[in-house]
């Protein structure tokens, strides 16, 4: 290497580069919105992880007092058995950030093979357009209410109610997406030179479905998370002894004049959650539309 050379040679081929698609995603999370919102999930995220080291008491950690207001000790005040309400609102967090990052993605996934199945037939593409429309004729409360009858109210009855209720918004994106790309010109030009419709699918149009559908799955996670609460709150989804954001609000209604922060804890949590979330798909949005602009 001369003494002029700055940057080392790499063989040829094996030049690390990054997408136009993965180099969007992460400047998104350079700008102000996509720095606050990342910033403050990973904050609530890490806390939730790390519950058991930052509070060692556990969960079910017990006062002297009950129903004591809120102070440096105890952020969110104690409940009725003198339990802190901050430390049960974190360890909730555990809940809800399982669920949404367990459910959103699968229902992702599952929408995008049912979304473009009308690439490989049209009749599989109208058969799962059927299905959205069945799933959306249901209210998300009474669809949830259908699956924990089913098998039981729980974490696996409220996963599967954020998956059901999210596929049909993953599944119209993907297929709306699927017959806007197949008119393009390079789709056309490459089925005129005879390239396999499976590499079409992964190599064109998948790439370009991305960009709404990971918008989306910001939003559905703020769904999902509501869901879990609203679901919680009326007896059917998280069962006590264990602290969600929903069974917390459940109780701390009960109350709500004895001790404010029982039910405003919980609020608080929620409402940070969705901030981070949507802060992030405005920024992903944001990304996406400076890059067709250009």
């Amino acid at each position: 290497m001369s003494a002029n050379d700055t940057h080392p040679h790499h063989p040829a081929g094996r030049r690390p580069r990054i997408s136009a698609g993965t180099a969007r995603y992460l400047g998104a999370f350079r700008t102000p919105r996509g720095m606050i919102g990342g910033g403050l999930l990973l904050v609530m995220l890490l806390a939730a992880l790390l519950a058991p080291v930052i509070f060692p008491g556990g969960v079910d950690m017990q006062t002297r007092e009950n129903f004591q207001p809120p102070s440096l000790i105890h952020p969110f005040g104690t409940d009725e058995y003198g339990r802190d309400i901050f430390v049960r609102c974190i360890y909730a967090l555990r809940i809800s950030l399982s669920l949404v990052l367990v459910a959103v993605p699968l229902a992702m996934a599952l929408g995008i093979l049912m979304g473009l199945s009308g690439a490989v037939s049209r009749r599989l593409g109208e058969v799962c357009q059927r299905i959205f429309d069945i799933i959306l004729g249901f209210p998300s409360l009474v669809l949830g209410i259908c699956i924990v009858v089913a098998i039981g109210a729980g974490w696996l009855a409220l996963a599967i109610t954020i998956l059901v209720f999210s596929l049909p918004q993953f599944g119209r994106l993907a297929r709306g997406a699927l017959l806007t790309e197949q008119t393009r010109e390079y789709v056309l030009a490459a089925q005129v030179l005879g390239v396999p419709k499976r590499k079409v699918m992964t190599r064109h149009i998948l790439p370009n479905t991305l960009d709404p559908l990971l918008v989306q799955a910001s939003l559905s996670m703020i769904a999902g998370i509501f869901a879990e609460a609203a679901l919680s709150i009326v007896g059917l989804g998280i069962q006590p002894p264990t602290p969600s954001l929903g069974t917390l609000l459940n109780v701390g209604i009960r109350y709500v004049y004895a001790q404010p922060m029982y039910t405003a804890g919980p609020i608080i949590m929620l409402l940070l959650l969705a901030l981070a979330f949507n802060l992030i798909a405005d920024a992903l949005n944001a990304a996406v539309l400076n890059a067709k602009r250009t």
